[in-house]
């Protein structure tokens, strides 16, 4: 489960990230009520087997008939759960609805475990890598996209949304060192996510402020809540 909304006094609307349906909304009928069997199992990063109901032709919106505990435990809690929002709020603004990526769920499903440990950093910039090039717009790692010459070795390079992959300034301190953007490819193309979140590690920071550029390029004006939320939050917690 991504995320719910009230619908009604008694009922929700729930976001799903479907691993052969992709992204949904179902209505959950008197998940409200305290003697709901929906209640304790729509919960946020829960995995559940969910039984819809027949909708329209056309109908954005599904009836959830039932849903039920598929095993394990919610993957994300204490300090991980702001890392584990923002993934969700990722795929609600950036997938279409009903567009399958099982790949890309079976990523998610494998990052969320290691989420409010050492390796987050590394496994939140794989999951980004991974959620643009499954939507295709992540561009083509491995050359300049102008020229579609292949990246030099003694050279930097940045990622730009509307011209993709172009040499960077000299003194441009996120640009990425070509090695690195080469091991990035070589671990997307293989479908390798711990080999991705390895190739993550050297670029760090840099390869952060690139991808944070282009996903506010195809998120649009509006910043992500979660973002805001911990920025908001940053002068009460800082010393």
């Amino acid at each position: 489960m991504l995320h719910r909304y009230d619908w009604s006094e008694t009922s929700l609307i729930v976001e799903l990230f479907a691993r052969s349906h992709g992204r949904i909304a179902v209505v959950a009928k008197g998940a409200k009520r305290p003697t709901s069997q929906l209640r304790p199992v729509l919960r946020p990063f829960q995995r559940i087997q969910a039984h819809l109901g027949r909708s329209p032709v056309g109908a954005e919106l599904h009836n959830l008939r039932t849903a039920e505990w598929a095993g394990g435990l919610p993957a994300v809690g204490g300090e991980a759960l702001f890392s584990g929002f923002y993934l969700n709020e990722l795929l609600m603004k950036l997938l279409a609805r009903e567009d399958p990526h099982p790949a890309l769920w079976d990523a998610y499903a494998a990052t969320l475990p290691g989420l409010g440990g050492e390796g987050e950093p590394a496994a939140l910039r794989a999951f980004e890598l991974r959620l643009l090039r499954e939507i295709g717009l992540l561009p083509d790692l491995s050359r300049v996209t102008a020229t579609q010459q292949p990246l030099q070795g003694d050279v930097r390079y940045a990622l730009q949304a509307e011209r993709g992959v172009e040499p960077g300034g000299a003194r441009d301190a996120s640009a990425l060192h070509a090695d690195d953007l080469n091991a990035l490819r070589a671990a997307l193309d293989a479908n390798d996510l711990v080999a991705l979140q390895q190739a993550c590690i050297a670029p760090g920071q840099a390869l952060r402020r690139q991808l944070r550029g282009l996903l506010a390029y195809h998120l649009g004006a509006v910043p992500l809540r979660t973002r805001q939320v911990l920025r908001d939050l940053q002068p009460l917690i800082s010393p």
